[in-house]
């Protein structure tokens, strides 16, 4: 790959420590204000690579590499750093406590209205699932860093302990309410196989061109796992009582934009924990696909290695996991059984864009399909063949989206998919204020780059990786043209399309999402590399016939030693090929590099003894 995931993330390191870290304190807000989702996004613009790639550690000073600290000396030395982070992570989960102590998930300044005016703070107020999804990634880094942070070695002094306790008191808390919050959001909508919904749901799936009853029947069918599970969710919301009722007809599930409407709260058991505030939702009963995938992003970290090895979950965290992983499970599997839907001959995600329920269309919507497809197809061990074809989709969204070509003037619907973005109406926003609330959503470019990422990670075939980590290094290379010059972060799209405004401030929402690519690309990276059968057997009959010339010279009185150039050659035949042996079915290209070599040698020691002869 041409991206040096190690390299950017030192980059972005600096430039967030240079605006955020002035006058010896942490300044809070970027393009969009301050918000408990941009501030998140703030913090994560750090703590992700922090947190989840070894070499960017920050919680053992004395194991921290001099560039690595270096990149952060604006905020102080080695040891300087993560105290500062205690004391910046302490005052963010702080000021997103109400009058009673209780974490609030707010959108605030992210919130948009279709027409200009100023929104009522009770709608500013409402919660919303990325609050939920960035607190639950947030407050997972967080706790590991204190924890792991508290345990260096020599210990820590008494204040500064203390400061960590509390620190990872309030990380806990906010937690527990975000997973809550996260149960009482998820939704599960049924509809008539005749009602728009429906019809919209089978023109989806519907690639043959069949009659509708028959096409109902078969998604039912292939859905009836999936469908009799659902019966099994019985914690906070996504109750399907109708489905039950009805059984003839369609749903979908997943995530709305912030709690139900009607959803009940959900129990806590453990009487020592923190009580959490359990507001009446008001959102539309109903899952969007951005929300979904957001969700389902965040639940994989409550189950990841690194939350399982650090014990980051206490007993309630864990039940409330068990919950989350059942609904993250239903949903996974819904929705790649809709994606790749039919005989095979075409699947549904295929027919670019992708059509939702409520008869809206997009790139960005076929996008997040893919995301959950690839899912689907990683709990199910898909083959190359079907993650391929999930990477032919995202080579030509590439495309559809002036990323891997260049961009007309006279394209507005691509240049939309990276301003203003799509905007997703959040149905029942309404009930406090006098207008609809509107979410945009704009991080297509580097979405992409991290599906595409995802997708070369899953890939078993050489060939068919590397495709996928060239489509990744031209979706980095436009990405990178799109910062914000002065201060190199991101977004700057006017750079790629004249047409959008300039920005002047950073957004820690593109940000961030450029450092979860650069992350997933970095853990990529760190895989051994992919291992082609037929370069196995090329290796084993090089190293084959090379031991056996070794042999032959040994035979012929010759001996590896330090004491002559010829024992001296022999010597070093003998460690390539017994390094090649060791490694060939796991490095075989290594391996035939040190057999070649060491055939090489021994012609020449051959060549030279029949010379003398």
């Amino acid at each position: 790959m041409r991206i040096q995931p190690r390299q950017h993330l030192l980059d972005i390191w600096r430039a967030t420590a240079r605006y955020s870290w002035r006058d010896g304190k942490w300044n809070w807000g970027g393009r969009d204000g301050s918000n408990s989702i941009s501030d998140a996004e703030q913090l994560l613009s750090i703590l992700l690579p922090a947190t989840q790639v070894p070499i960017f550690a920050l919680d053992r000073p004395d194991t921290t590499g001099h560039r690595i600290a270096n990149a952060l000396r604006t905020i102080g030395d080695v040891h300087a750093i993560p105290v500062r982070m205690v004391g910046i992570l302490t005052d963010y989960y702080e000021r997103y406590l109400d009058s009673k102590k209780q974490p609030v998930f707010s959108g605030g300044s992210y919130f948009r209205v279709s027409t200009p005016g100023d929104l009522p703070q009770q709608q500013l107020d409402l919660d919303i699932v990325d609050s939920f999804a960035v607190s639950i990634t947030l407050s997972l880094a967080t706790t590991g860093f204190a924890r792991v942070f508290r345990e260096t070695p020599g210990g820590q002094p008494g204040q500064l302990r203390a400061e960590i306790d509390r620190l990872e008191e309030l990380a806990s808390q906010r937690l527990t309410a975000a997973m809550v919050g996260l149960l009482r959001s998820f939704a599960v909508s049924t509809f008539a196989v005749d009602s728009e919904e429906g019809q919209a749901l089978l023109r989806t799936v519907n690639q043959g061109n069949e009659d509708d009853e028959p096409v109902a029947q078969r998604l039912r069918d292939a859905l009836q796992e999936t469908t009799a599970s659902l019966g099994e969710v019985l914690i906070g919301s996504g109750q399907v009582t109708e489905l039950r009722a009805r059984p003839s007809d369609l749903y979908e599930c997943g995530w709305s934009w912030g709690v139900i409407d009607n959803a009940p709260p959900v129990k806590l058991e453990d009487p020592k924990g923190p009580a959490i505030h359990q507001p009446s939702g008001i959102a539309q009963n109903a899952p969007y696909l951005y929300f979904t995938v957001l969700a389902l992003d965040a639940i994989e970290d409550l189950f990841s290695e690194r939350t399982r090895v650090l014990n980051l979950l206490n007993e309630e965290q864990q039940r409330l996991t068990r919950a989350l992983q059942l609904r993250w499970d239903l949903t996974r599997r819904y929705w790649a059984t809709v994606a790749t839907f039919g005989d095979g001959t075409r699947w549904p995600l295929e027919d670019v864009p992708w059509r939702t329920t409520d008869r809206d269309e997009s790139d960005y919507y076929t996008l997040l399909a893919t995301s959950v497809a690839a899912k689907g197809l990683a709990q199910q061990r898909g083959s190359d063949l079907e993650l391929s074809r999930i990477g032919s989709v995202l080579g030509e969204l590439a495309q559809r989206a002036r990323i891997t070509r260049r961009p007309t003037q006279s394209d507005p619907r691509a240049q939309a998919l990276h301003s203003p973005g799509v905007e997703l109406t959040l149905e029942g926003s309404e009930k406090y204020g006098d207008v609809r609330l509107v979410w945009a959503v704009s991080e297509f470019s580097s979405l992409l780059l991290q599906r595409t990422v995802v997708i070369a990670g899953l890939l078993r075939d050489v060939e068919q990786r590397e495709r996928m980590l060239n489509l990744a290094d031209r979706a980095w290379d436009h990405l990178d043209g799109r910062k914000v010059s002065d201060l190199q972060l991101w977004d700057q799209p006017n750079t790629v399309f004249p047409a959008i405004k300039t920005f002047t401030e950073p957004s820690w929402y593109h940000t961030e999402r450029v450092v979860q690519a650069l992350v997933t690309t970095a853990k990529l990276l760190t895989q051994a590399p992919l291992v082609d059968n037929g370069l196995v057997e090329h290796a084993a009959a090089l190293l084959a016939e090379a031991e056996h010339l070794y042999d032959l010279e040994l035979m012929n009185g010759s001996e590896p030693s330090h004491r002559n150039d010829l024992g001296k050659s022999l010597l070093k035949v003998h460690l390539q090929l017994t390094r090649g042996r060791n490694i060939y079915r796991s490095l075989p290209a290594t391996a035939v590099s040190l057999a070649s070599e060491s055939l090489r040698m021994l012609d020449e020691l051959t060549t030279a003894r029949q010379e003398r002869d």
